[in-house]
This record gives structure tokens, sequence and C-alpha cells, in this order.
């Protein structure tokens, strides 16, 4: 399968990216070295930006506010409410508390690239 977006490609296996459990993935220095060359820009700068962007959005979704980038996606938050568990060593009833926690829900243009 081959995932294309502007001029970034991920094939599903390549070696020489990085793989973990789950299949292939950029990490960050890989991606800030595939944007700097698709703008022309030095990988500092686009490495401050990406980092800022990233400070921005975490910052917006602490508060309680949710991030739109239209074509991409939403990140937002949901509240999850207490539960019981198990402790998977033991098998013994375990109380989880209720969180906030972060959801990101992709876009239909990013959505229409796994078609």
């Amino acid at each position: 399968m081959t995932v294309k977006s502007s001029s970034i490609t991920v094939r599903s296996f390549d070696p020489t990216l990085n793989h973990n459990r789950t299949g292939v993935y950029v990490n960050k220095f890989e991606l800030v070295e595939k944007v700097a060359t698709e703008t022309n820009e030095t990988k500092t700068a686009v490495e401050d930006i990406l980092d800022a962007a990233i400070r921005t959005i975490q910052s917006a979704i602490a508060e309680g506010l949710d991030v739109k980038i239209v074509g991409f996606g939403t990140f937002t938050t949901i509240e999850r409410k207490a539960r019981k568990g198990r402790n998977p060593q033991t098998g013994a009833p375990v109380n989880i508390p209720a969180a906030r926690v972060p959801k990101f829900r992709p876009g239909k243009e990013f959505r229409e690239l796994f078609k």
C-alpha cells in the first residue's frame, strides 16, 4: 500500500525507514528533512516551526479548545468515564478513574487518501 500526500510518500515497507510493531512510521527527524527539502527551508527553521505548531496545538487542547486543520483533521478532547478493569498479571479488579484524553479525527480529504 502506498499513501501519497503532495510529495511525501510512505510505502508499507521501506528498509530505509524505521519500523515498529504497527508498521512503518516517519519520525520527527525524517519529517523535518522531508519538509525542509520540499519547502527549500533550513532544517533548523522547519524544526522550530514544527515545534511551535505542536506546542500551540497542545496548549489549545489543554485549554479545552478544538483545533481544526481543514483537509487534515480535528484535534479535540473526550471525557472517558470511570470504569472497572483487571490487572493483567494478577487478574485483580482495578478501578480506572475518569479522564480527559486527546483525540484526533482525520478530515475527509485525509481519509480519502486511503480509499
